[in-house]
């Protein structure tokens, strides 16, 4: 069977919301704050398919998967979004079990905290033992908040996922926007799972 085309895949990845949670990736679409911009008049009453185009129009049919699946994890749909992922050649994460969890990001980056080679940072080093280890997501995504790595619709997104796992995977998807974000997750892991940190620091 020939793999199904961009459009086609994220067609399909919509088409398996319920009302509701189809609602609410709109409405995550508009919450956007990261240019294109997409306007209330050009998704509001569309259907699947209408959102489908403007969504490969707007974003290109290279960006749009990654744009859909980040979309997809905030509402709690991290099935979808791996199973999109999987079909658009991106990477997925297994969200249902915290010991299946795999990398999410991967990117290297300059300006490391003390002590870390600059080729990668600590946390796309560590990803995966965080995902899998870190408990007190709370006061991390306190943190986050604060210095406006996440926003307020995105924070109240992750508090609302089930486990921690699929917690830190998502604040995985907030932490590409720089290194500064990273610096500043490295810096909240370090406070608040501090024997996990310097068990880490070993490695």
């Amino acid at each position: 069977m020939a793999p199904k085309t961009t459009k086609a895949a994220i067609k399909d990845s919509l088409a398996n919301l319920s009302q509701d949670k189809f609602a609410e990736f709109v409405e995550q679409l508009l919450d956007r704050r990261t240019p294109p911009k997409v306007r209330r008049s050009e998704v509001e009453g569309k259907s699947r398919l209408a959102v489908t185009n403007l969504l490969v129009s707007t974003f290109t049919e290279s960006k749009a998967p990654q744009v859909v699946q980040e979309i997809l994890r905030d509402i709690g749909c991290s099935d979808e979004a791996d199973e999109l992922a999987a079909e658009t050649g991106g990477t997925t994460s297994q969200p249902g079990s915290c010991n299946n969890a795999g990398p999410s990001s991967g990117a290297a980056a300059g300006n490391q905290p003390a002590g870390k080679s600059p080729e990668e940072h600590f946390v796309d080093k560590h990803e995966l033992e965080l995902i899998n280890r870190v408990s007190n997501v709370n006061p991390i995504l306190d943190g986050l908040l604060k210095q406006q790595v996440i926003d307020r619709e995105k924070y109240m997104a992750i508090r609302k996922m089930i486990t921690s796992c699929d917690q830190i995977r998502a604040v995985y998807v907030s932490l590409q926007s720089g290194v500064k974000c990273k610096d500043i997750f490295y810096e909240l892991v370090k406070k608040h799972e501090k024997f996990l940190f310097e068990e880490l620091e070993k490695l």
